[in-house]
């Protein structure tokens, strides 16, 4: 099982800390606030109130042998790069810290960790990116110019299968699942749409007019295949 330290348990942190221990992940949870420790204790491995600038509090409870660390901290600039610091100085594997503006981010890059976490910027552009065109639900940029983006079906391909289309040789992108919404009744009688992923879309699979596709590609790739 992977385990991950979350450092820095606000809105930001805590999300990252509840989602990864939902999906299997050890969990590791910091911040110098008791009270936030205890509001999350009960859906982590771990919860503990330290100084997270303090490496041997960092070592006695493994912090030292994680797949991962996350600091979330993002109040607090020197907290932040002190622990960032002390994490390279352990030797962990795998460092991911939160830069709240530029100046934060270059210093985070020259100490060399693994991913900066820009969230004002990295939204920005996601938005920016869906509104390009109304097919886009969702855009999160990658790397080298590569994109995972949420297109609704667009309705010349309702009805066909993802084999006839053949969207990897002709867009240059891979479908890698499909929202779907299936329709039910609530207790209450009403109908409702319940959604649910197919995670492994099959090449005799038929698009219908309700679908949402998740695909990677180029952004160029992408752009060109949403209009």
């Amino acid at each position: 099982m992977r385990q991950i330290a979350v450092i820095g348990l606000g809105r930001f942190g805590s999300t990252i800390a509840h989602t990864l221990s939902d999906k299997g992940v050890e969990v590791i949870a910091i911040d110098v606030d008791k009270e936030k420790v205890e509001d999350i204790k009960d859906y982590v491995s771990v919860a503990v109130s330290i100084d997270s600038t303090d490496e041997k509090a960092l070592k006695a409870i493994g912090v030292d042998n994680v797949d991962a660390a996350i600091v979330c901290i993002g109040d607090n600039v020197e907290a932040n790069l002190l622990t960032t610091s002390v994490l390279k100085k352990m030797g962990v594997r795998n460092i991911f810290a939160r830069a709240m503006d530029n100046l934060q981010a270059q210093i985070l890059k020259y100490m060399e960790v693994d991913r900066i976490i820009n969230l004002e910027e990295e939204m920005g552009v996601m938005v920016a990116n869906s509104m390009l065109t109304s097919h886009i639900e969702k855009h999160i940029p990658l790397a080298s110019g590569h994109s995972l983006a949420e297109i609704k079906v667009p309705e010349k391909f309702i009805g066909k299968s993802i084999k006839e289309l053949q969207l990897r040789n002709r867009y240059h992108i891979n479908i890698i699942a499909i929202k779907k919404k299936v329709p039910e009744i609530t207790e209450s009688g009403e109908r409702a749409y319940r959604e649910i992923i197919n995670d492994m879309p099959k090449a005799d699979d038929i698009l219908e007019d309700s679908d949402v596709l998740i695909v990677v590609g180029t952004d160029e790739s992408i752009k060109n295949f949403s209009r």
